[in-house]
């Protein structure tokens, strides 16, 4: 029994070569197409045919109804009209997106010069741990000890800490290189993690879209808002998840061509070795990118190749296991994309006609891909917890020399610091999912898509003559990890929108984006009842937010073979929604980075009455 299914997949629905024709069709200007002559007569005239060109060039300029594009799109391919001027463009565009990325994430960093919010535990913990191996205990105090420039104030009794090791890590070594007496040097690695964001954000997005401008407009969006930016400025685990996760989701992008390109050249090979020569030729394999299903489906190899070189796929699982050692939610990006490779597997061996295209994909390449993967991450995972496993002093580090704690039986063998090791992943397991603490700032998930309940990290109030330099009545210095809204807003509905057009219309594009947005979102609805969540979690989504919100824009934009004045149109409330989001940045950015403002503006970007 065959297991050939002839029904269009998704990949079918937009097949590779179309992304390449988008990307030359965007630099390269249209050609005027040869008119049908208006009558008998006309056409029945011989004319040299330069000037039949001119004549026809002349009416197509003239015929207004007919004229395509816009403005943009002639500047657009004049600056781009040869590939030197083409990088030099997309250089431009990259540095000044990375301008805005660095002034926003960089001035004034070390202000307010003291711990904000959950620093109290990442900044020390940090310090700690790179110093003696583990989460090292401070006395009380330690928190003014910091902010008057003194960092040595820990002690070598081992303190209980329920993250993973790499973010710490990370941020120590910041601080070793430039030092951790001032507020720079514990911020520096957070906001590097948050120029980097912006970065794999341009790449991800010209990448999937084929296009320098919407990279350009991608990135601008994460640079300006307010959610990365204040994750870029104040030092907790999330940012550098951030990074980590999209990292893995650019790999994961270019395995997907790798994984489709190596599927069609083994196909293509069975093909050429089981048909005999034409007329001293091979036949070509009958592989068919066009969009019409085949009519009966047709006599293909069994299997296909088994793929074991795949270096994306392997760079994806690191990458994800990074994430993973950061914070334990990247394990469900880790899992998705795996799970989402299989499903292109499977799908890219029923487009290529490969007979037993399901069972190929999950009992050949499951396992294969498997291995390649899952090994990996766990190595990865379990290095970064090499400092613990070295030293003695760590939480729970002796817990199975301890008399009857030991494993016995099949498992005795296993070293008794990677039995401990096992032990502290389960107690930090018990310890996230039965946390019951309540939180002034505690936001449920369920009101993440919404801008519900955004987390306020610092407030300090301020009056008039006590030497601060306000000037009203009360003024107010804030840190809110509040997103732009109008980006969150606004990518929640370009969410909903690619998830109900891929019911009626897939596409691969919008499958990465709303797996790598479900992965982000899905698994914190399975643990709403407890209290202790907060919605600066909820940036492990904005970049699939923003992706999708450009994934609808070029759809509702169109391309430079639309007629001109609906291009101008469309274009034009494009240029002028940007400057709206600008401008909604600018009013919000001083409660992103703590600057001083009077009340009454504070109460201008109070929008919501949860927000307060």
């Amino acid at each position: 029994m065959t297991e050939t299914n002839p029904t269009l997949d998704p990949d079918a629905l937009e097949p590779e070569f179309r992304d390449a024709h988008e990307e030359r069709s965007a630099e390269t200007p249209l050609e005027p197409e040869p008119e049908t002559a208006a009558d008998d007569t006309t056409a029945a005239e011989p004319r040299p045919a330069e000037e039949r060109e001119t004549t026809l060039l002349t009416a197509r300029l003239n015929d207004t109804s007919r004229a395509t594009g816009s403005w943009f799109d002639e500047k657009w391919a004049a600056f781009t009209a040869t590939p030197a001027a083409a990088r030099w463009v997309e250089w431009v565009l990259f540095g000044l997106v990375m301008l805005v990325a660095v002034l926003t994430r960089f001035l004034a960093i070390d202000h307010p010069m003291k711990l904000v919010f959950d620093e109290t535990f990442y900044v020390k913990d940090s310090w700690s741990l790179v110093h003696l191996g583990y989460e090292g205990s401070w006395p009380e105090g330690a928190n003014d000890a910091w902010a008057k420039g003194d960092p040595n104030t820990y002690s070598s009794e081992a303190s209980y800490v329920v993250h993973p090791p790499l973010g710490k890590l990370l941020i120590g070594l910041g601080m070793l290189i430039v030092g951790a007496d001032n507020a720079f040097g514990w911020r520096i690695t957070v906001a590097l993690a948050g120029l980097a964001t912006v970065a794999l954000v341009w790449f991800i997005a010209k990448r999937m879209f084929r296009s320098v401008p919407w990279a350009a407009f991608a990135a601008f969006l994460i640079a300006i808002d307010g959610h990365a930016i204040v994750l870029s400025r104040i030092t907790i685990l999330d940012g550098i998840l951030v990074m980590f996760v999209l990292l893995g989701f650019l790999f994961m992008l270019y395995d997907r061509d790798d994984q489709r390109a190596k599927i069609a050249a083994g196909v293509r090979t069975w093909w050429l070795a089981q048909d005999a020569p034409l007329n001293g030729e091979p036949t070509p394999a009958p592989v068919s990118s066009t969009m019409e299903a085949p009519a009966e489906a047709r006599r293909g190899p069994n299997w296909g190749p088994r793929l074991w070189n795949r270096p994306w796929l392997m760079a994806a699982a690191a990458a994800f296991a990074c994430a993973s050692a950061v914070k334990w939610s990247g394990l469900y990006f880790l899992a998705a994309f795996c799970v989402y490779s299989l499903v292109i597997d499977l799908l890219e061996r029923r487009r290529q006609g490969v007979t037993l295209w399901a069972s190929a994909g999950i009992l050949m390449q499951g396992p294969i891909s498997f291995i390649l993967t899952i090994p990996l991450a766990a190595a990865i995972y379990l290095a970064t917890w090499i400092p613990w496993l070295t030293t003695t002093g760590g939480y729970y580090r002796t817990w199975a020399e301890q008399p009857g704690k030991a494993w016995e039986g099949l498992l005795s063998w296993v070293p008794l610091p990677l039995q401990s090791l096992w032990h502290y992943q389960v107690e930090a397991y018990k310890f996230h999912t039965t946390l019951d603490a309540t939180h002034p700032y505690q936001s449920s998930p369920l009101g993440w898509p919404f801008l519900a309940r955004p987390t306020a990290f610092s407030y300090d109030y301020f009056k008039a003559g006590d030497g601060s330099g306000c000037t009203e009545e009360l003024c107010v210095e804030a840190i809110n990890s509040i997103s732009n809204p109008l980006i969150w807003w606004i990518g929640t509905a370009a969410i909903l929108v690619l998830l109900v057009l891929q019911f009626r219309r897939p596409s691969w594009r919008a499958g990465m984006i709303l797996v790598g947005y479900g992965a982000g979102y899905l698994p914190w609805l399975a643990v709403l009842e407890r209290q202790a969540v907060f919605h600066f979690y909820a940036i492990v989504m904005l970049g699939f937010m923003v992706l999708a919100i450009v994934e609808v824009l070029r759809t509702i934009v169109g391309t430079k073979e639309d007629p001109r004045s609906l291009r101008t149109a469309s274009l034009a409330v494009l240029f002028i929604g940007i400057g709206v989001v600008t401008l909604v940045s600018a009013l919000f950015y001083p409660i992103w980075t703590g600057i001083q403002i009077p009340d009454s503006y504070w109460r201008l970007t109070q929008w919501l009455p949860t927000w307060k």
